[in-house]
């Protein structure tokens, strides 16, 4: 993904898909996958748990969107069904790019609150 070089803070390394550290590294080494380290840094991203959260509550957000705008386009133009195939790359484009969204909000996310797995702090 192209550096974003206006946006500074958090939602620029959202965007960007940067380190939450050193915001240089490459946060993903797929589309959606996590890179072990980062390459500037050497921040340790398998020491986060970002889950599973973001892609259930994604596929009903994105699943709600395109029943909605199927159902819009039917009824306002009622075109042929092979029309409704633009639903399957849109579904794709948006669940892949707000998987990442959210995935890299929440690795900063618990990065900046040095949220850890079974940790009780006082």
């Amino acid at each position: 993904m192209a550096r974003l070089s206006g946006l500074k803070g958090p939602a620029g390394q959202w965007l960007a898909g940067t380190c939450p550290r050193c915001c240089k590294g490459r946060l993903f080494a797929g589309p959606v996958r996590f890179r072990d380290r980062c390459e500037s840094c050497g921040l340790d991203f398998t020491q986060f748990n970002v889950g599973d959260g973001p892609a259930a509550f994604l596929i009903l957000i994105v699943g709600a969107i395109l029943v909605v705008g199927a159902l819009l386009l039917d009824a306002a133009a009622e075109p042929p069904f092979y029309v409704h195939l633009v639903w399957l790359p849109l579904g794709l484009g948006l669940t892949l790019g707000g998987l990442r969204l959210a995935k890299a909000w929440l690795l900063g996310a618990e990065y900046r609150n040095a949220a850890r797995e079974g940790r009780l702090v006082p």
